[in-house]
């Protein structure tokens, strides 16, 4: 195939035969200037302007970082834990919990204190019952403090270059906001759930991010690591773009590895995504 340079290609970024032409004659000055290459944009995704994320599990590696606290918090306490197992059993209270505020079971409920009630459940099931209150307000604050994917930085940099960043997670701000200086996130606004006291996949949220950039929702793109999240933003008329976390759930989880109808680009990374995006 062949490639062009970024500042070459955007040169050449015009629709139609005139635009074929002139790509042409970029893909000569490239050779002729020795300027590094990159594929070419496909020009159906021209209308984006920002790129909206999926956080836990498409940005951050919730998994990893919440056993790893778990295990340290019980091994001060003389204790002996399977974190992962832990981490895995929070997480699972993570959407029953959120159907609770949408169901009205619960008035609207920011997801720190909802992951407490969670958390509060758990603790007897694994031999954790003398934890003090603050001991317990440490560990539900180690969703504030999870680690970046390898190529997260990387790839929101540069992706930050071109487009509008921001999360659009179901964690609240204040959530959102330390996780961002802990991961180093260079996230150009925080969007999400609790502006619109709505969780995803309710349309509202997806609506929002494009009415608070004040853009159509066509030139706004989700991008996620679950397909059930991109299904839920191509029907509130989001562009999207699947990117995989095969290690997601660990070595023996099931994480979504292939995109579907609702996908309308596929990368490995969030690097890889730059790439095909221009970045």
């Amino acid at each position: 195939m062949t490639i062009y340079s970024r500042r070459s290609w955007l040169r050449a970024s015009v629709v139609g035969p005139v635009g074929v032409a002139a790509w042409r004659c970029a893909a000569a000055q490239a050779a002729e200037t020795g300027e590094t290459a990159i594929a070419p944009v496909d020009p159906k995704f021209a209308a984006v302007k920002a790129l909206v994320f999926d956080v836990f599990g498409t940005v951050v590696d919730w998994r990893t970082a919440v056993a790893r606290e778990t295990r340290q918090l019980a091994t001060r306490k003389g204790l002996t834990i399977d974190g992962e197992k832990f981490a895995d059993a929070w997480r699972a209270g993570y959407a029953p919990s959120m159907n609770r505020v949408r169901r009205g079971e619960l008035p609207w409920t920011k997801l720190d204190d909802l992951h407490r009630m969670t958390l509060d459940t758990l603790l007897p099931d694994f031999g954790l019952t003398s934890l003090a209150p603050a001991e317990r307000d440490q560990l539900n604050r180690a969703w504030h403090r999870l680690d970046p994917w390898p190529d997260t930085v990387t790839g929101l940099t540069r992706l930050k270059k071109r487009f509008t960043i921001a999360p659009l997670s179901n964690g609240n701000i204040a959530l959102m906001t330390d996780l961002a200086k802990h991961a180093g996130l260079p996230w150009d606004c925080v969007l999400g759930a609790e502006l619109v006291r709505h969780y995803k996949p309710d349309h509202e949220v997806y609506e929002s991010a494009a009415d608070f950039l004040n853009l159509s929702r066509g030139e706004v793109m989700m991008v996620a690591a679950h397909l059930g999240d991109l299904r839920a933003a191509k029907t509130a008329g989001l562009r999207t773009a699947f990117v995989t976390r095969p290690l997601e759930y660990g070595p023996n989880g099931k994480p979504d590895l292939a995109g579907d109808a609702s996908v309308e680009l596929t990368a490995k990374d969030f690097n890889d995504l730059a790439r095909q995006l221009g970045a």
